[in-house]
Order: structure tokens, then sequence, then C-alpha cells
């Protein structure tokens, strides 16, 4: 379901960075003022290397075949009229000959190539992300990496840089195997930040992060979702995928002065293609 979170940026502020839930089992796991939960260290475990490709929902939506109806099978030539066609077993009349009709020619079913299906692009080996980019909400910012701190929590991106994304270090990077986690302010005390257009995101949209190698990871989103923070599902968000995902999460919901947003905005994507490395890169 999509899920569009409506903000009055000029009235709601985030809470100060850092303030974020922490990760399943520590003591500050339903803290409802914090504003990412953290990856459990089972989400670095998501690049499951050498796991095929996760198929479920790729085949769902338009143009998926429909369920064989009795009767609603086409049957080649045109139906029988009375009179319009001899019968086989009708004797002759006079001056007639038997008529005998020409057998329909036969329409073989169809049959499914494995080349009709696009093979699933293939993973990435580990390279450091270096850029976010979004065209359809205007998005094109720099990735800082992230790591869990003494408490298990994963911290945003520093408060007074909020044009800045911020990338979980210690997980998958672009293309590999495995769940991809990118977080971002909505918005700070000085207006809206660099995740404020996510929840506008559609499904199908392309995001692109480029990599310290040249290469670019292309995904697709697949859906936009918001949760509130003490109901928020770690399995569904962080868990380990047998293909290459990537989730972009940041805050929403209600906000209060105090407590800060009561939820998160998720964006889950998949991969459909990876580039470059670019002219440029090689040369260095």
């Amino acid at each position: 379901m999509l899920v569009v979170v409506g903000i009055r940026m000029s009235e709601r502020r985030e809470p100060p960075a850092g303030t974020v839930v922490s990760a399943p089992g520590s003591p500050e796991a339903s803290d409802v003022r914090a504003g990412v939960t953290a990856p459990d260290d089972a989400g670095t475990a998501a690049r499951e290397e050498g796991a095929g490709p996760d198929t479920r929902g790729e085949n769902a939506g338009p143009g998926a075949a429909a369920d064989a109806r009795p009767g609603a099978e086409a049957r080649p030539g045109a139906e029988a009229r009375p009179g319009a066609e001899a019968r086989p077993d009708a004797p002759a009349g006079p001056g007639r000959e038997a008529v005998t009709p020409a057998p329909s020619p036969s329409r073989p079913a169809p049959s499914v190539k494995a080349g009709n299906r696009p093979a699933p692009p293939r993973t990435l080996p580990r390279s450091r992300a270096t850029r976010l980019v979004i065209p359809y909400v205007g998005i094109d910012a720099p990735l800082i990496d992230l790591r869990l701190d003494s408490e298990r929590r994963l911290p945003a991106p520093p408060e007074d840089e909020p044009d800045v994304a911020g990338w979980y270090a210690d997980g998958p990077s672009p293309g590999e195997q495995g769940t991809a986690i990118a977080v971002g302010h909505l918005d700070t005390n000085t207006g809206p930040a660099v995740f404020g257009g996510l929840g506008e995101l559609k499904r199908g949209k392309r995001v692109e992060v480029r990599r310290a190698d040249g290469r670019t990871a292309v995904y697709s989103v697949d859906a936009i979702k918001s949760y509130e923070k003490d109901k928020f599902p770690n399995g569904e968000v962080y868990g380990a995928r047998k293909r290459p995902e990537l989730r972009l999460i940041t805050c929403g919901g209600n906000y209060d002065r105090r407590t800060g947003y009561s939820g998160n905005v998720v964006v889950f994507a998949h991969l459909i293609a990876t580039r470059g490395p670019s002219k440029s890169a090689e040369k260095r």
C-alpha cells in the first residue's frame, strides 16, 4: 500500500541527530522518541552470498495469466450453423458426393521459453556507496558511512548537514546480495532535508546508488510504507533476502516537540540493473 505522509515543514522539527530506535533486544528498543530502528547484526548476514533470486511477486500485476475457465478456450474455426456443413455420416443425395469436412489446423500451445524472461542482474562485489540519485523526487545527495553506536543504534546523519544521506556501512554495499540500508532526515530546524520528498515516490520509479569503484546499482521501487515506531517490523524491513534489495528510511507520522516524529517512512526496492564503471573511474 502506498502511504504518503503530509508534513507541514514550518511547524514540525526533527529531533536531534542520533535519536534513533535501538536494535531488537537492546534496552531502548521500544523508545518511540527515536528516529530509525537499527538493523540487527544479523542484517549484515543479509548478504547471503550465492543465494538465488527472490521470485516472490515478480510475476504479479497487470498481464499475469488468468485462471482458465470452462468453455473459455478458443476453438479454431467458426461455430457450425445448421445446414452450413454436411455431416460426414449423412447419405449422399442423387448427383451429390458425400462431403467430408477438412480437418481444422491445430494451434500449438504457446511455449514459454526461458529466454523470454530477463535474467536477474548480477550482484556486484563490495564497494563503498558514494551518492544517491532519485530523479523522480529530485534527490541527488552524497552518502556518508554510518555504523551502529555503542548502544547498537544507527545514528542519523549530522543535523547540520541536512542534504546528506547515510549508508549503513556494515551492511551490504550497493548491488551486493542482501538488504542495504540508507537513512536521511525528513527535515531539520532549517527546513526540508534530503528525504523531504521520499513519501512522494511511486512504485516502479528508479533509485540509483553510485559506488566508489565507478559502478552504479539501479533499483526499482516496490512499495512505500509507514510504521509507528513502537510497531516497527524489523524482520520485514531488515530481514535477509535472496536478492539485492534496498531500504530508504526517514521519519514520518505525527510530530511532537518533545518526542519528535511518531513513525518512519520506508521505501522498499530491489536491484534491476548495474552500470559502469565509467571511463573516468577506470583511468583512476
